[in-house]
């Protein structure tokens, strides 16, 4: 599944060239800890971090610690703290010393800092990353969290404070004041000043930060160890830039036992352990003088948010400032309709991926292109390779000042494109994009699903490179756009109609969904001999967004002033469905996730003849001969997902409520239920096709080759599964609501016109002649009784719906029993009635 400084420009923005004052590298030993965990505690905090701090509009307002503790009196002691030395006393000339934002300082196995008066009270962003790891912990590249903090004096000692722009307010008014007392700064450590510099620098010990367990940075709870052992804990590696100080750790922890996640017993030792060693890495960054202007959010429009409560905007309520997070692009020349941006965003692919899949990640970068001209800029985005050591020694993957798409050799069927941002403006420093190695399997078994009736290269595994590189570019494309800073927008993928779906010539143009930041996966719905595009691109409302959030609004100063060019943007939608966002919604079914189309009744009868399809090639899709029938295993298991799947679809419809967002000023209502007709075509069809024998599904010819037995079981779970959904208690009270809420003449569906027809057709074998029930409908009768049993003591309608529900299948079972064919069936229904009579006078015990 992210603006205006003219200060530390080049520094602070990742994709900028690289400094021009070359680093010094120092590689040492001492003992090291929590930082480790600077971030794991601000994990939880990333988008409302955890304390508080207040902020002019301009910028940061100091507030009132931050003033004590910026005093460079020397005569303030602290009881007990000892005496400062001359600078020589502490750093003598033999120590190991490098310059950058700070000076640090190595003096046997202590680590020093030099911290410049101009650097006290200025913001730090804090980032840890894992960046090695034993089998089961972790891997490279693993985000372990983000803080803010600030150097602080108070007295004779240096403090490092967390701090947070949750709460803010303009310095200018009043209530500044009550914000600035309710927003305290959390110390974290305090340090003894050593030593003053020659350019008075504050010389602090920080090796205690490193060897002592500080809980806001440990990363035991994550662990689940017990203590660190500083014997066995060593720093590694310092680096130290102009605007940031990047270090590296081997810490180990001891535990009773440790417990690994990434592989289960017999796994090579995997399991637990009593000792774990991870390598961590750390990047404090200097943020902007100036917070870039930011660009307030919109809930039309879909974008990861930084939220803060404003205290200085004139509401009669607490009032929530939403700005969105996103890359500070600015045009080399602004008069220009399309120009290069000063800095571009650039992406380094990791040297740990394998050289095949290089070239299609990098075209999934470079496809955000077409994005970025709708708003104005050329060679917005581009990827390059991680440079090799001897093409720069003090490259890091883990330098925060850097976006890297990591390659991680994980069982983990998945991929994650994660950003860092300034909590002050939402702007993007950097981003790492994780894909997982068995990401590909993830990739491959929905293609063999959902795409090999249409793609003569699918019908067979392994699927060639070319291909695979191809699904490799569509994961990695969805992930650059989370690092955008684009949120899903499952909305997408029901913007087109479904004939449009099986049109070369349209999805071409447009792909299977407008947006790849939806989960519309690939073209299940194109029948073979159509011809149509397979698997998702850069869609219409991809460039939409893109041009809302990083466009350049010429004339507008601040934020504010740019609303009114923002809501005419976003009024677009109100014409173009393809325009349109919307989050995943559980009562909106055109808001799911792994759907197409407009029609999910038309969408899912195509889809189902293609799994038909793919059902007929399972044994010759996955045959290897001399290899076992692991494949087959997995691909028959995702058949019967992607068969729920589709079918979940239009369980959607019935109590579905289409959801549009809008504001004051635009036509029409937000909410409007699903028209009754659509519901009532939606429960033919899953009674049609969902709760019917599923004989494609039951090849004993396939079955029999990886199992014994659980057939029968998975299907009625499945099926199961569908049954309780359509009796959620919230979708029968949006039926409810809509039927109570409709005018004279509105077609609704009313819940118990909608509970007969679904009890009907589930015992539809009830009708006229011999009565004969199989297995798996056996199961679904069984468990409508169930289900209707616990509705009986809800406290409100549905529980006298439940009860005309049970009480009329008991008649039907009455009237139609003695024509059971077969003993299993009239067993059965005389099971039913028993349970219908329990459910519905439950103190009468056994029997009439």
């Amino acid at each position: 599944m992210r603006p205006d400084s003219d200060r530390n420009e080049t520094a602070m923005d990742p994709s900028a060239a690289r400094p021009a004052l070359r680093p010094s590298r120092a590689v040492w030993r001492v003992s090291w800890l929590a930082v480790s965990a600077v971030l794991l505690a601000a994990a939880a905090g990333a988008a409302f971090p955890a304390a508080a701090a207040a902020q002019d509009r301009k910028g940061p307002a100091k507030v009132a610690a931050d003033t004590a503790a910026a005093d460079t009196t020397p005569g303030k002691k602290v009881k007990d703290a000892p005496k400062i030395r001359p600078y020589r006393d502490v750093i003598p000339a033999r120590a190991v010393h490098h310059r950058g934002v700070f000076a640090t300082d190595r003096v046997g196995d202590t680590l020093y800092y030099e911290i410049p008066r101009d650097q006290l009270g200025e913001p730090f962003l804090l980032v840890s990353r894992i960046a090695k790891a034993q089998t089961g912990t972790g891997y490279g590249g693993q985000k372990l969290g983000t803080r803010v903090i600030r150097w602080t004096r108070q007295g004779d000692r240096i403090l490092l404070r967390g701090v947070s722009y949750e709460v803010v307010a303009d310095s200018t008014q009043p209530i500044y004041r009550a914000v600035r007392d309710a927003t305290l700064q959390p110390v974290i450590r305090a340090f003894d000043i050593e030593a003053f510099a020659p350019d008075s620098a504050a010389v602090i010990d920080v090796t205690s930060l490193f060897t002592t367990d500080v809980p806001e940075l440990s990363p035991r709870r994550i662990l689940g160890a017990s203590s660190l052992d500083g014997s066995r804990s060593f720093l590694e590696s310092v680096l130290t830039f102009p605007t940031n100080i990047e270090v590296e750790a081997l810490l180990t922890y001891s535990a009773d036992s440790v417990r690994t996640f990434a592989l289960p017993e017999g796994f090579g030792g995997g399991g637990r352990m009593s000792t774990v060693s991870v390598v961590v890495h750390h990047s404090m960054i200097r943020l902007p003088d100036r917070p870039m202007r930011p660009r307030l959010a919109d809930d039309r429009v879909g974008y990861f948010e930084v939220r803060q409560y404003d205290y200085g905007l004139h509401e009669d309520r607490a009032p929530v400032r939403r700005m969105i997070t996103r890359w500070d692009l600015r045009k080399k020349d602004p008069n220009a309709a399309l120009s290069e941006p000063v800095h571009p965003i650039v992406y380094y692919v990791d040297r740990a991926t394998p050289v095949k899949w290089r070239p299609w990640i990098m075209k999934a970068v470079d496809a955000w292109r077409v994005a970025f001209r709708a708003a104005g800029f050329e060679h917005a985005i581009t990827a390059r390779m991680e440079p090799t050591e001897k093409e720069d020694p003090d490259f890091s993957p883990e330098d925060a000042r850097y976006s890297v798409i990591r390659w991680l050799p994980s069982p983990i069927e998945n991929a994650m494109g994660p950003n860092v941002h300034d909590p002050r403006s939402g702007q993007i420093l950097e981003s790492d994009i994780q894909v997982y190695h068995n990401v590909l399997k993830l990739a491959r078994d929905w293609y063999f699903v959902q795409a090999s009736p249409n793609d003569p290269r699918a019908r067979h595994l392994p699927l060639p490179d070319s291909l695979m590189g191809r699904l490799i570019e569509y994961v990695v494309t969805h992930e650059v756009g989370h690092t955008l800073g684009l949120a899903h927008n499952m909305l997408a993928s029901s913007s087109y109609p479904v004939d449009s779906l099986r049109s070369p010539t349209f999805t071409a143009k447009y792909g299977d969904e407008a947006s790849i930041m939806d989960y519309g996966r690939f073209n299940y719905v194109a029948q073979p001999g159509d011809g149509a595009h397979l698997i998702p691109i850069i869609g219409p409302y991809d460039s939409f967004a893109i041009k809302w959030g990083y466009r350049p609004i010429p004339g507008a100063a601040t934020p504010e002033a740019e609303k009114d060019t923002l809501d005419a943007w976003a009024r677009r939608q109100e014409g173009d469905p393809m325009l349109r966002f919307g989050p995943r919604d559980g009562a909106d079914p055109r808001a799911q996730t792994e759907d197409l189309g407009d029609d999910p009744v038309a969408a899912t009868r195509l889809g189902l003849a293609n799994l038909r399809r793919v059902a007929r090639i399972l044994l010759t899709g996955t045959e290897t001969p001399g290899e076992n029938y692991d494949d087959l295993k997995d691909m028959y298991g995702q058949l019967v997902r992607q068969w729920e799947t589709e079918l979940e679809h239009v369980v959607a419809v019935v109590g579905g409520v289409y959801g549009q967002r809008k504001h004051y000023g635009q036509d029409g209502v937000l909410h409007a239920p699903v028209p009754a007709s659509r519901q009532e075509a939606a429960v033919a069809f899953l009674l049609a096709n969902a709760f019917q024998r599923p004989d494609f599904l039951l090849d004993r010819d396939v079955l029999r080759r990886f199992e014994a037995s659980g057939s029968v079981d998975r299907i009625e779970e499945v099926q199961s599964g569908l049954l309780d959904d359509l009796l959620e208690d919230d979708r029968i009270g949006r039926l409810a609501e809509a039927a109570a809420l409709s005018g004279e003449g509105e077609g609704t569906l009313a819940p118990g016109d909608y509970l007969d027809q679904l009890r009907a057709g589930l015992f539809s074998e009830l009708g006229e002649g011999d009565v004969r029930i199989g297995p798996f409908r056996r199961g679904l009768q069984r468990r409508w009784v169930e289900e209707l049993a616990r509705k009986l003591k809800a406290d409100s309608d549905l529980a006298a719906l439940a009860r005309g529900e049970l009480e009329a299948t008991a008649d039907r079972i009455d009237a139609r029993i003695d024509r059971a064919s077969d003993g299993i069936t009239r067993l059965h229904l005389e099971d039913l009635r028993e349970r219908i009579r329990r459910a519905l006078h439950p103190g009468s015990g056994a029997g009439g």
